[in-house]
Protein backbone atom coordinates (compact mmCIF):
# COMPACT_ATOMS: atom_id res chain seq x y z
CA UNK A 1 0.00 0.00 0.00
CA UNK A 2 1.37 3.39 -0.96
CA UNK A 3 1.27 6.11 1.71
CA UNK A 4 -0.39 9.42 0.85
CA UNK A 5 1.60 12.59 0.16
CA UNK A 6 2.14 13.07 3.90
CA UNK A 7 3.51 9.54 4.22
CA UNK A 8 0.37 8.30 6.02
CA UNK A 9 -1.33 5.00 5.27
CA UNK A 10 -5.13 4.95 4.87
CA UNK A 11 -7.06 4.08 8.03
CA UNK A 12 -7.95 0.36 7.98
CA UNK A 13 -11.46 -0.58 6.85
CA UNK A 14 -13.68 -2.18 9.47
CA UNK A 15 -15.39 -5.49 8.75
CA UNK A 16 -17.55 -4.72 11.79
CA UNK A 17 -17.25 -2.63 14.92
CA UNK A 18 -19.15 -1.91 18.11
CA UNK A 19 -18.85 0.47 21.03
CA UNK A 20 -17.02 -0.77 24.11
CA UNK A 21 -20.20 -0.14 26.14
CA UNK A 22 -22.17 -2.44 23.82
CA UNK A 23 -19.62 -5.23 23.60
CA UNK A 24 -22.37 -7.80 24.13
CA UNK A 25 -23.44 -6.94 20.57
CA UNK A 26 -20.66 -8.85 18.86
CA UNK A 27 -21.72 -10.71 15.73
CA UNK A 28 -23.75 -13.82 16.55
CA UNK A 29 -21.66 -16.65 17.93
CA UNK A 30 -18.61 -14.46 18.63
CA UNK A 31 -17.14 -14.23 22.12
CA UNK A 32 -13.73 -12.93 23.15
CA UNK A 33 -11.62 -14.95 25.56
CA UNK A 34 -10.57 -13.38 28.85
CA UNK A 35 -6.98 -12.40 27.89
CA UNK A 36 -8.18 -10.69 24.70
CA UNK A 37 -10.92 -8.86 26.59
CA UNK A 38 -8.21 -7.47 28.86
CA UNK A 39 -6.09 -6.41 25.87
CA UNK A 40 -8.92 -4.85 23.85
CA UNK A 41 -11.19 -3.45 26.56
CA UNK A 42 -8.84 -2.86 29.49
CA UNK A 43 -7.42 0.55 30.31
CA UNK A 44 -3.80 -0.56 30.62
CA UNK A 45 -0.92 0.42 28.33
CA UNK A 46 -0.72 -1.91 25.30
CA UNK A 47 2.99 -1.19 24.84
CA UNK A 48 3.55 -2.23 28.45
CA UNK A 49 1.47 -5.37 27.87
CA UNK A 50 3.50 -6.28 24.78
CA UNK A 51 6.73 -5.89 26.71
CA UNK A 52 5.47 -8.02 29.60
CA UNK A 53 4.20 -10.75 27.28
CA UNK A 54 7.28 -11.03 25.10
CA UNK A 55 9.97 -10.08 27.58
CA UNK A 56 11.37 -7.71 24.94
CA UNK A 57 11.33 -3.92 24.74
CA UNK A 58 8.76 -2.37 22.43
CA UNK A 59 10.33 -0.47 19.57
CA UNK A 60 8.32 2.21 17.79
CA UNK A 61 8.86 2.49 14.04
CA UNK A 62 7.48 5.85 12.95
CA UNK A 63 5.63 5.66 9.62
CA UNK A 64 4.65 9.32 9.43
CA UNK A 65 3.26 12.27 11.32
CA UNK A 66 1.50 14.80 9.15
CA UNK A 67 -1.22 17.43 9.06
CA UNK A 68 -4.78 16.16 8.95
CA UNK A 69 -6.76 19.12 7.60
CA UNK A 70 -10.18 17.52 7.23
CA UNK A 71 -10.02 14.34 9.31
CA UNK A 72 -9.23 10.94 7.82
CA UNK A 73 -11.82 8.82 6.07
CA UNK A 74 -12.84 6.15 8.56
CA UNK A 75 -11.47 8.01 11.59
CA UNK A 76 -13.21 7.37 14.92
CA UNK A 77 -16.09 9.78 15.56
CA UNK A 78 -14.31 11.01 18.69
CA UNK A 79 -11.67 12.74 16.51
CA UNK A 80 -14.27 15.45 15.85
CA UNK A 81 -14.01 16.47 19.54
CA UNK A 82 -10.35 17.47 19.20
CA UNK A 83 -9.49 21.12 18.61
CA UNK A 84 -8.08 21.88 15.16
CA UNK A 85 -5.60 22.04 13.50
CA UNK A 86 -4.96 18.29 13.69
CA UNK A 87 -1.98 16.02 13.16
CA UNK A 88 -2.11 12.25 12.60
CA UNK A 89 0.75 9.95 13.65
CA UNK A 90 1.18 6.32 12.56
CA UNK A 91 3.61 3.71 13.89
CA UNK A 92 4.46 0.01 13.84
CA UNK A 93 5.06 -1.64 17.23
CA UNK A 94 7.73 -4.32 17.25
CA UNK A 95 9.23 -6.65 19.85
CA UNK A 96 12.49 -8.09 18.58
CA UNK A 97 11.94 -9.34 15.02
CA UNK A 98 8.12 -9.45 15.30
CA UNK A 99 5.69 -6.69 14.39
CA UNK A 100 2.87 -7.09 16.92
CA UNK A 101 0.87 -3.91 16.40
CA UNK A 102 0.07 -0.89 14.27
CA UNK A 103 -1.31 2.35 15.67
CA UNK A 104 -2.47 5.75 14.57
CA UNK A 105 -3.35 8.74 16.69
CA UNK A 106 -4.93 12.13 16.14
CA UNK A 107 -3.73 15.23 17.98
CA UNK A 108 -4.31 18.93 18.17
CA UNK A 109 -1.08 20.37 16.74
CA UNK A 110 -0.16 22.31 19.91
CA UNK A 111 -0.80 19.24 22.13
CA UNK A 112 1.38 17.09 19.85
CA UNK A 113 4.22 19.59 20.03
CA UNK A 114 3.92 19.71 23.83
CA UNK A 115 3.67 15.96 24.46
CA UNK A 116 5.45 14.20 21.58
CA UNK A 117 8.87 15.76 21.61
CA UNK A 118 10.47 12.38 20.89
CA UNK A 119 8.08 11.01 18.29
CA UNK A 120 9.67 7.56 18.35
CA UNK A 121 8.72 6.90 21.97
CA UNK A 122 5.50 5.03 22.77
CA UNK A 123 2.73 7.55 23.47
CA UNK A 124 2.20 6.23 27.00
CA UNK A 125 5.83 6.98 27.92
CA UNK A 126 5.59 10.47 26.45
CA UNK A 127 2.34 11.31 28.22
CA UNK A 128 3.26 9.81 31.59
CA UNK A 129 6.58 11.63 31.89
CA UNK A 130 6.69 13.33 35.26
CA UNK A 131 4.01 10.94 36.54
CA UNK A 132 1.22 13.17 35.23
CA UNK A 133 -2.24 11.73 35.82
CA UNK A 134 -4.04 10.37 32.75
CA UNK A 135 -7.37 8.69 32.11
CA UNK A 136 -7.89 6.25 29.24
CA UNK A 137 -11.41 5.54 27.94
CA UNK A 138 -11.92 2.71 25.45
CA UNK A 139 -14.61 3.79 22.99
CA UNK A 140 -14.94 0.92 20.53
CA UNK A 141 -13.44 -2.17 18.96
CA UNK A 142 -13.95 -4.53 16.05
CA UNK A 143 -12.06 -6.23 13.25
CA UNK A 144 -10.27 -4.72 10.26
CA UNK A 145 -8.81 -6.16 7.08
CA UNK A 146 -6.10 -4.64 4.91
CA UNK A 147 -3.54 -6.33 2.63
CA UNK A 148 -0.73 -4.09 3.92
CA UNK A 149 -1.45 -5.21 7.51
CA UNK A 150 -1.42 -8.87 6.45
CA UNK A 151 1.87 -8.34 4.64
CA UNK A 152 3.60 -6.70 7.60
CA UNK A 153 2.13 -9.06 10.24
CA UNK A 154 2.98 -12.08 8.07
CA UNK A 155 -0.45 -13.69 8.44
CA UNK A 156 -3.97 -13.40 7.13
CA UNK A 157 -6.57 -11.29 8.90
CA UNK A 158 -8.99 -10.26 10.06
CA UNK A 159 -7.23 -8.28 12.78
CA UNK A 160 -8.58 -7.05 16.11
CA UNK A 161 -8.65 -3.29 16.52
CA UNK A 162 -9.72 -0.84 19.19
CA UNK A 163 -9.80 2.91 19.68
CA UNK A 164 -9.70 5.03 22.80
CA UNK A 165 -9.05 8.51 24.14
CA UNK A 166 -6.61 9.90 26.68
CA UNK A 167 -7.91 12.59 29.01
CA UNK A 168 -6.05 14.87 31.38
CA UNK A 169 -8.07 16.93 33.88
CA UNK A 170 -11.23 16.07 31.98
CA UNK A 171 -9.89 17.31 28.64
CA UNK A 172 -9.29 15.09 25.60
CA UNK A 173 -5.65 14.91 24.58
CA UNK A 174 -5.69 12.40 21.75
CA UNK A 175 -7.67 9.66 19.99
CA UNK A 176 -5.74 6.44 19.35
CA UNK A 177 -6.57 3.45 17.16
CA UNK A 178 -4.59 0.21 17.48
CA UNK A 179 -4.52 -2.99 15.42
CA UNK A 180 -3.00 -6.17 16.87
CA UNK A 181 -1.25 -9.05 15.15
CA UNK A 182 -2.75 -12.55 15.54
CA UNK A 183 0.78 -13.59 16.58
CA UNK A 184 -0.23 -12.44 20.07
CA UNK A 185 -2.19 -15.68 20.35
CA UNK A 186 1.18 -17.31 21.08
CA UNK A 187 1.06 -15.62 24.50
CA UNK A 188 -2.65 -14.90 25.00
CA UNK A 189 -4.22 -18.00 23.44
CA UNK A 190 -7.05 -17.86 20.88
CA UNK A 191 -8.89 -14.55 20.67
CA UNK A 192 -12.31 -16.17 20.53
CA UNK A 193 -13.81 -18.99 22.55
CA UNK A 194 -13.92 -22.26 20.65
CA UNK A 195 -11.72 -20.85 17.89
CA UNK A 196 -8.12 -21.83 17.16
CA UNK A 197 -6.37 -20.14 14.22
CA UNK A 198 -4.81 -22.45 11.68
CA UNK A 199 -2.56 -19.99 9.81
Amino acid sequence: MTPDSGGLLPSPSFLWQTSAAERQELPTGRELTGPWKLLLLGDGSPTRHLQLLTGLPVEVELIAMASEPDGAAGAPAEVAHLAKPLLRRQVWLTCGPQTLGWAESWWNRAEAEAHLQDRRLPIWRSLSAGRAELFREVDGFGQVQEPWLAERFGCAGPFWSRHYRFFRQGRELTVIREVFSPALELWLGPAETGNVRKD
